[in-house]
């Protein structure tokens, strides 16, 4: 049977986003978090994803909205699962929270369902482990604005059914995104085996008080001619997001140099500055400075 209802596991900022895209392509579509104020938390994100929608996909306010049917929302994880096709898990980035919830997912969910984690640090084979179904498990990771940026990375290990790998990719195509499968296991996948090096050097340059985030990305934006610099994609990220995955590299490696910019951001984060979804990171939000016409000269 094809992949028709799909449980998406975490409102966060991406896993929102996940659930109103595959909303939008008529699956049908239940958004699990822990509390009803998460919850809420999660309608307000997806309800304000509508000028975007509109602006990058010439969306209208009805269709989008009709959209909105195919959703709903639970904090019962036996509800939510009872009939799924495809569990997106779109957690924190902890390997323990990880560990718990992949623990009584399997408990949970029918023989059918597939497992497929977001997570953007962690390998399949650090995770598969803690399912009970090794041939239904594998990674799908989106980027954030997955309207625009609709890239799903396929990543499985070397138990997943091969069937399983493609019904994933055929699946990512259905709701609007390219896929780009990956024939082995990869750290970071192909986004961010290039994005985190990158971000971690600009933060690294900040924490050490070498100069600050603007110039960083004056300097970036300035000499490769680039739309936005290290900091806006932070920001655009999320720190919160980040954070996780400096702090799992920094206490992995020791590196006193992820160490410290972990404990940079956690400042910041302590601070409620995690973005544009508390009106400041490390721009102001929604007119960040770097959009300004006089950001460059």
């Amino acid at each position: 049977m094809p992949i028709q209802n799909v449980v998406v596991a975490g409102g966060g900022v991406l896993g929102s986003q996940i659930a109103y895209q595959t909303a939008l392509h008529d699956f049908k579509v239940t958004l699990y978090d822990l509390s009803s104020e998460s919850l809420q938390q999660a309608q307000e994100r997806i309800k304000v994803l509508f000028p975007d929608y509109h602006h990058d996909l010439g969306l209208s306010q009805a269709d989008f909205d009709r959209h909105l049917a195919n959703l709903s929302y639970t904090t019962g994880l036996e509800t939510a699962v009872a009939d799924a096709d495809l569990v997106i898990e779109a957690i924190p980035e902890k390997l323990t929270i990880k560990e718990a919830f992949y623990q009584q997912l399997s408990k949970l969910a029918p023989e059918k369902t597939i497992f497929a984690s977001n997570s953007s640090s962690l390998l399949p084979s650090q995770l598969v482990g803690y399912t009970d179904r090794p041939d239904r498990y594998l990674h799908l990771h989106f980027a954030n604005h997955i309207w625009s940026r609709n890239t799903a990375e396929v990543m499985g290990t070397k138990d997943t059914d091969p069937k399983i790998f493609a019904e994933i990719v055929n699946f990512a195509s259905a709701i609007g995104m390219i896929p780009v499968p990956l024939h082995k296991e990869q750290p970071g996948y192909v986004l961010n085996a290039m994005l985190i090096p990158w971000l971690n050097s600009a933060l690294i340059l900040w924490a050490k008080g070498v100069t600050d985030p603007l110039t960083i990305d004056r300097t970036w934006m300035k000499d490769l001619e680039a739309p936005v610099g290290p900091f806006g994609i932070l920001d655009i990220i999320g720190l919160r997001t980040h954070y996780n995955i400096v702090k799992n590299m920094a206490d992995k490696t020791d590196n006193a140099d992820l160490q410290l910019a972990a404990a940079k951001m956690k400042e910041r984060i302590d601070a409620n500055k995690l973005g544009p979804s508390t009106g400041e990171g490390f721009y102001h939000w929604p007119n960040p400075a770097f959009l300004s016409p006089d950001f460059l000269k």
